[in-house]
């Protein structure tokens, strides 16, 4: 198998977690009334963060070549290096020197006592990641011979849409994945770019919150998920939207996973576990995604391989991905 290809973010994230919104809101507010002072007790972790880079090292842990193309200072660069060491020939890093991001994730419980992630970012450079950073002869010589090209956190980059342009176009052989991250500030923009992209774009993978922003600028039926019909709602929708935009949507809700071209549509219900980790996930989800692509699994299969690929990691204490045979043994258990 060809390397594949990765782009183009990188971030330091510091995730804490928490237990209900109104605890943390009420501790703050205390603290505040005082006058100031330090809230203790509360688990925090610092891990290397990114769309891009995240998905990058889930590939690498079930087994797959990769080229990490992404933007970094002097230390963040020995960050990446030292992270991704472990995985030897199967990992190459093209960094860019640059002003890599950083966000802090607070993990909590929301009013419905569903477990989400809120993340505050500085988002660095990577607003302006453009063709200009993937131009040399190493990067474009990646491109040209690997298997899938993978674009996310457009909503980070100004220069999205030009960027999976200049990736996509110079990678004719490759599967174009594209997962756009949080658009909801610029969801008119992210439409009107997927008009442009739609010729060259063989997947839009996204949640059910890029959903309902899309389906709010498409003028689409919004996701709920505590309807009683949810399977036929969801099939529904990714179906409509599938249609809408010409393009091959893969949707992933805590409910369960979708497909659809706009004609045939697939879903699989999510597996149960009990959540330890929630930043990432769908980072874990898209990288399984793309693998089932390549592996030639039709599309129950692939959002089986990937629903059980994220359900692995979600119930990590250390948020650490799985290896492809880690997701094949549970697999194995749950008799599929």
């Amino acid at each position: 198998m060809n390397p594949i290809v990765v782009m183009p973010d990188f971030f330091v994230d510091r995730v804490i977690k928490l237990g209900s919104k109104e605890e943390f809101f009420n501790s703050i507010n205390d603290k505040a009334r005082l006058g100031g002072g330090s809230i203790r007790g509360v688990p925090t972790a610092d891990i290397k963060g990114g769309n891009a880079t995240n998905v990058a090292y889930c590939l690498a842990r079930l087994g797959v070549k990769v080229a990490l193309f992404t933007m970094a200072d002097d230390i963040g660069a020995a960050i990446l290096r030292q992270t991704f060491s472990r995985f030897g020939e199967n990992v190459n890093l093209l960094v860019t020197s640059g002003r890599h991001g950083s966000t802090t994730a607070f993990e909590l419980l929301n009013e419905r006592d569903v477990r989400v992630n809120i993340m505050i970012s500085d988002v660095g450079d990577n607003s302006k990641f453009g063709p200009d950073m993937v131009n040399s002869s190493d990067h474009l010589n990646y491109l040209k011979n690997s298997d899938a090209t993978v674009v996310v956190n457009w909503g980070s980059n100004l220069k999205g849409t030009q960027l999976a342009e200049h990736a996509f176009k110079n990678s004719p052989k490759s599967l174009h994945f594209i997962d756009p991250a949080d658009i909801e500030t610029r969801k008119e923009d992210f439409r009107d770019s997927l008009k442009y992209i739609a010729e060259f774009t063989d997947v839009l993978s996204i949640n059910e919150s890029e959903y309902n922003s899309l389906a709010g600028v498409t003028g689409l039926e919004h996701l709920e998920l505590t309807r009683e019909d949810i399977v036929d709602h969801i099939k529904d929708a990714v179906r409509q939207l599938a249609e809408k935009i010409d393009i091959s949507v893969d949707l992933h809700t805590r409910k369960g996973a979708a497909w659809s071209n706009g004609k045939e549509t697939s879903f699989v219900r999510a597996i149960k576990v009990d959540v330890r980790t929630l930043t990432g996930a769908g980072d874990s989800w898209d990288s399984a995604d793309v693998l089932g692509y390549l592996a030639g699994l039709n599309a129950t299969e692939r959002l089986t391989f990937a629903n059980a690929t994220v359900s692995l990691y979600l119930r990590s204490q250390d948020a650490e991905p799985p290896t492809s045979n880690e997701v094949f043994e549970l697999l194995e258990r749950i008799g599929v």
